[in-house]
């Protein structure tokens, strides 16, 4: 099925699709979805009209919704996600107009636009199987196994730069996702080549001068170097630089070989350069900002060891403190300017809420912790944290409720797991809830005789 353009249309179509576009103007959203679902059943195709049609429905319904936690269930009722799946494998053409009709009440619901996305690849719809995924990528990007699928898309469709792209935006979700990481490098490797123009069909090592080159490419590849492998391959990339200070591949591998070296202000250096040439990889500056912090944290390590070193020195105390001081004020002011250029990434309001913690603006944190509770990856540390900042601030009853919300989906007993009930029965102390204090320090005792003073808490309980 072909995609079309509003020039496309059929007069009697493009007349439905003008009306359409007033009533959205006017903001009567429910008669321009009406009017818009007319035109997509004869256009099924017109992509700029579904686009609008999304955006009326977002205004209507308030926005994303939270997801359902099971796949497949009904959503507003009607057809559930699942018989719909079904019939895009029967009739993909004809299941649209169901599934839009089930979007009117979800737009940005991600199972459905799941659906929509395969419906459209059976009809070789690329450009719309696109955008129901971005649908989603803008409005749930905590949904990783789609941001993937979207990413594995342009990477079939040779939109190598698109794929990098999500691939960034899982990184920000999910910092600790392998796949996303690796193919966010192959991504943009993949990108550079096509904007050289080298052949689709050519082969790594047809595009490698020599042996020389794929041998080097193949030593840099590998994780397990040891450190003098290292600084060789950071001397060969230090030469390549020297020659052609714009290259951004020799820039980015450098920066990865410093990283790797733990020279974090020369990681540092390369990472910003980097972002520089790249025109805006959001990316590269997280990495440049993580580096700033590895600078600071190694200064302060230095720091704090002349200060054991020298416990009775007044001047080293003195620096001591005043460089604590300068971190936190400098830790806020970054991530006050890392949330004012993204302001919807949890990740970043988790940053800000913690600085603020630590500077002692307990009030403060709060908004930005709330807020990155969206994100389910991070959860449980946040909940910790705003239990904590409850507890700053004297109120004990609604920190134990942050507190036993962390400890809802934690099943295993991890570090997590303890630091949290170990928090918890804190609290509970405090309050003067000593059974409830024991009842947690027990939860970690039949487990782990070791952490921190939770034997002689319990033992003692028994007199």
């Amino acid at each position: 099925m072909p995609e079309i353009t509003e020039a496309e249309l059929a007069p009697n179509v493009k007349a439905l699709w003008l009306k359409a576009l007033t009533a959205a103007q006017t903001k009567n959203h429910g008669y321009a979805i009406k009017l818009i679902q007319s035109v997509l059943k004869d256009a099924p195709g017109f992509l700029d009209g579904r686009k609008v049609l999304r955006k009326c429905a977002g205004n209507l319904t308030g926005g994303p919704k939270k997801k359902s936690k099971i796949f497949g269930m009904k959503t507003g009722g009607g057809l559930g996600t699942m018989k719909l799946a079904g019939q895009v494998k029967k009739d993909p053409a004809g299941a649209l107009a169901a599934i839009e009709a089930e979007l009117e009440k979800d737009p940005y619901s991600p199972e459905l636009n799941d659906v929509l996305f395969d419906a459209f690849i059976a009809l070789d719809m690329k450009a719309s199987a696109a955008f129901a995924l971005e649908t989603v990528r803008q409005s749930h990007p905590e949904e990783i196994k789609l941001m993937h699928k979207l990413a594995e898309f342009y990477l079939a469709e040779e939109e190598s730069m698109k794929a990098a792209e999500v691939y960034q935006d899982i990184i920000k979700v999910d910092h600790t996702d392998s796949a996303a990481i690796k193919g966010e490098k192959d991504a943009t490797a993949r990108a550079s080549m096509q904007k050289q123009k080298w052949g689709e069909n050519a082969s790594m090592k047809d595009m490698l001068a020599d042996s020389a080159a794929s041998e080097e490419m193949e030593k840099a590849s590998r994780t397990g170097l040891t450190r003098e492998q290292l600084e060789e391959r950071r001397d060969q990339l230090a030469a390549k630089y020297a020659e052609d200070q714009n290259n951004l591949g020799v820039v980015k591998d450098l920066a990865a070989i410093f990283e790797r070296l733990e020279d974090w202000q020369s990681a540092q250096a390369y990472y910003d350069w980097g972002f520089q040439l790249s025109a805006g990889d959001v990316a590269l500056r997280s990495k440049a900002e993580k580096m700033g912090d590895k600078v600071k944290e190694s200064a302060m390590k230095e720091l704090e060891a002349r200060a054991a070193a020298n416990p009775d020195d007044p001047e080293v105390k003195a620096m001591l403190e005043e460089q604590r001081k300068a971190n936190i004020a400098s830790a806020v002011e970054d991530a006050n300017r890392r949330v004012e250029q993204n302001p919807t990434d949890p990740v970043l309001r988790y940053e800000l809420g913690k600085a603020l913690f630590d500077a002692g603006d307990f009030s403060g944190a709060i908004p930005h912790l709330q807020q990155a509770k969206r994100n389910p990856h991070i959860q449980s540390k946040v909940l910790l944290l705003l239990g904590r900042t409850f507890k700053a601030k004297n109120m004990l009853d609604m920190g134990v409720k942050q507190l036993e919300a962390a400890l809802e989906d934690l099943v295993a007993m991890d570090t997590v797991k303890k630091e949290i009930l170990y928090e918890k029965g804190l609290m509970h102390d405090e309050m003067g809830a000593k059974d409830d204090a024991i009842s947690c320090f027990k939860e970690i005792y039949e487990v782990d005789y070791g952490y921190r003073d939770v034997a002689q808490r319990v033992e003692a309980s028994y007199g």
